[in-house]
């Protein structure tokens, strides 16, 4: 049973969460700022966080980039009351794995909290795989990433981005195709969603970033061969 911590100043927004994913079998605590929040996750056990934007003393964007700054990996879906593309983007840059606008459908929320612990949360009987392409391994077991034996913290869409990517070796994905497969097919994204997280994993890769190849009029593909 995956833990899901709810992070709400308003205790009627917190209980109607919870109230929908306990229903779904989820175990739920809550928070009802980002300091909570941030307490919480040091107790361990948590699997996503629900992290609203706009909360007094420690708004979630702050709790987000502290977590991050933490090395906290658990994925994050935010909720914002703003709709437009500058905040989504923001949340997205700043390490969460999708967001919701309110209000919005407990319903709705269930199936993108079902859908990223889907991807971000790997299957008990998992051997998992390791990826080796010159100073770069992947182990999809352990979910980790190693840059010239050194470990490199991803946010759990930064990986299945790069995981997607390898699986496809020397094809080009159309940012569609991303889109469908690392944000699920329901996702509503936009471009910038996925040259975001590109731009973000490139980063963190160093030496390696050039693996990641620009196709320019459809999208990207890996290539370890252009270095």
């Amino acid at each position: 049973m995956a833990t899901i911590l709810v992070v709400d100043d308003e205790p009627r927004i917190r209980d109607l969460i919870t109230e929908h994913l306990q229903h779904a079998g989820f175990s739920c605590v809550q928070a009802g700022d980002g300091t909570g929040a941030l307490a919480a996750l040091g107790q361990g056990g948590v699997d996503l966080v629900i992290l609203d934007i706009m909360m007094p003393f420690m708004d979630g964007m702050t709790c987000l980039r502290e977590m991050r700054a933490r090395k906290i990996t658990t994925p994050v879906i935010m909720l914002t009351a703003r709709s437009e593309e500058y905040d989504k983007l923001a949340g997205l840059e700043g390490g969460a794995d999708d967001y919701v606008v309110k209000p919005f459908s407990p319903r709705e929320l269930v199936a993108r909290v079902k859908a990223v612990l889907a991807r971000t949360m790997p299957a008990p009987d998992d051997s998992g795989s390791v990826f080796r392409f010159g100073d770069l391994t992947v182990d999809t077991a352990s979910h980790s990433v190693k840059v010239a034996g050194q470990e490199v913290p991803l946010t759990p869409k930064e990986f299945d981005l790069l995981v997607f990517l390898i699986s496809n070796k020397g094809i080009a994905l159309s940012r569609e195709k991303i889109l469908q497969k690392v944000w699920n097919y329901d996702y509503y994204g936009e471009d910038r969603t996925v040259d975001t997280h590109i731009k973000m994993l490139r980063g963190h890769l160093g030496p390696c970033r050039q693996y990641i190849v620009t196709v320019w009029g459809i999208g990207y593909k890996f290539d370890p061969e252009t270095l």
